[in-house]
């Protein structure tokens, strides 16, 4: 790449080679920033070269675009230094050779990532660290070339954050383990996995396979970066910060040595990032399995195996992936679990809450996004009587919600009546004294708000989503 010195050069060249274009896809959510990036296949890198000029390769002009729209895409809250995705492009327009020659020489240094915590089920809370925009785009732009390389290492029972492979894919080989008679498993729970990474067997590992040192040295600066909490800093000795693009990279690497183990061993198993279950054909076995497989994981990856959750049980006794599984007529089969019902019930009880502030329009689209999106990833499942129950509820729902806000006398009476009651009965059930939610099961209020009727004004039936996939 030819280094410009003159700022008016710099600014044609960029224009010319539509260097690091505006895309206009933005996703809205702040919650996005946290989620790691989407792994994407390239074919920038071959990964049949030797992998000694790496940095060149990263630092392309190809790459770094696609790394740019990338980041632009995702959107997403500032790093430490506020600078938002929007400003990233007027910032490379005036320091991107700056920034990539201090790549290049090994001067750059990240700053550290903004510790966000994201409640979790059961009042406990998720660590992320959010990095500024521009190292979002070098972390992007080093896991677009990295990943090609480790792919070819990857094992075919690994299927979190790969190109191509999803949390479906993953079921559906618990399935075919589970038909195949391995009816036991070893449920693997690594505690706070990203948070206890060893840096520094992390880093041998990439070793193994990188031989360009500058890389190595650039993603070990990443990793060592530290984090700002509260406006205190603290070192990062160990672990991987959750929220960079490169995170579920580099946590995939590492726990690639555990699956190499796992199938020099001759052991059946299905990782989706840290959650693992390994599958055996008697309690016996999967208790031996453990045993043996604990030390491995405990010594030489340096990992903490939380002792507490993790177990040997029957495949119907364990959750994967919101799922539970059962047997019938010797097939595995896919349920949604109790513990997922539960979820998804206190998202429609917070949907069609009266305290929410939510207009009638906006409570319909979330709580369609809510339906939709709920039933596009539990569809692998034998859900159909659940989903009869769950419309009927979840209707019952939004007719408490509809009578709660219709609270005075007269707006109940009017509405009733609009809705072709008799004066007489609108009147006598404007004045009633049931309380809410036995009013949203009477036949009078079931009847005006009829099922036919939340089709009508655009409301999704779980079962129509279901029977539409």
């Amino acid at each position: 790449m030819k280094v410009t010195k003159s700022g008016k050069s710099k600014h044609r060249q960029l224009q010319n080679e539509g260097y690091l274009q505006i895309v206009s896809a933005e996703q809205k959510e702040y919650v996005k920033v946290c989620e790691p990036a989407r792994m994407i296949k390239t074919d920038i890198t071959n990964t049949n070269k030797q992998t000694g000029g790496l940095l060149e390769l990263i630092l392309a002009r190809d790459n770094l675009n696609i790394a740019y729209r990338r980041v632009k895409r995702k959107k997403g809250a500032g790093g430490i230094d506020r600078m938002k995705v929007d400003e990233l492009l007027p910032y490379l327009r005036e320091n991107r050779e700056e920034l990539i020659q201090s790549i290049r020489d090994g001067k750059y240094r990240p700053k550290p990532v903004r510790r966000v915590e994201i409640p979790k089920e059961g009042g406990k809370s998720r660590k992320l660290g959010i990095p500024t925009v521009v190292d979002r785009l070098i972390q992007q732009a080093i896991s677009q070339i990295l990943t090609p390389i480790f792919e070819k290492q990857f094992s075919n029972n690994s299927f979190g954050f790969r190109p191509g492979k999803s949390a479906h894919d993953a079921l559906k080989k618990c399935k075919t383990n589970i038909t195949e008679g391995y009816r036991y498993v070893v449920d693997m729970d690594l505690e706070k996995y990203f948070d206890s990474v060893n840096q520094s067997k992390l880093v041998q590992i990439l070793s193994e396979t990188i031989k360009d040192g500058r890389v190595i040295s650039l993603i070990h600066k990443f990793l060592r970066a530290g984090i700002m909490a509260g406006g205190m800093f603290e070192e990062s000795r160990k672990g991987v910060p959750q929220g960079g693009p490169l995170s579920p990279l580099l946590g995939n690497i590492m726990l690639n040595e555990c699956d190499r183990e796992l199938e020099r061993r001759g052991h059946r198993f299905v990782r989706y990032a840290d959650d693992m279950m390994i599958f055996c054909k008697s309690r016996k076995a999967a208790q031996r399995t453990l045993e043996h497989m604990l030390p491995y994981i405990q010594k030489k990856l340096f990992l903490k195996v939380n002792q507490e959750k993790t177990q040997t049980a029957y495949i119907g006794k364990v959750k994967y992936l919101g799922y539970g599984f059962y047997v019938y007529r010797r097939e595995g089969r896919l349920k949604v679990h109790p513990e997922s019902i539960g979820k998804l019930k206190e998202k429609i009880r917070k949907v069609t809450g009266r305290s929410n502030g939510m207009g009638i329009e906006e409570r319909k689209a979330r709580l369609n996004q809510v339906t939709r999106g709920w039933v596009n990833y539990f569809k692998l499942a034998d859900m159909k009587s659940l989903l009869i129950e769950m419309d009927k509820w979840t209707r019952s729902r939004i007719r408490m919600v509809t009578w709660k806000r219709w609270k005075r006398v007269r707006t109940r009476f009017e509405n009733l009546k609009r809705a072709g009651l008799k004066e007489e009965m609108a009147w006598m059930w404007a004045n009633t004294r049931k309380g809410y939610w036995r009013t949203a099961h009477s036949p009078i209020l079931t009847k005006v708000l009829s099922n036919k009727r939340f089709k009508h004004v655009g409301y999704f039936s779980f079962m129509e989503c279901y029977s539409a996939k």
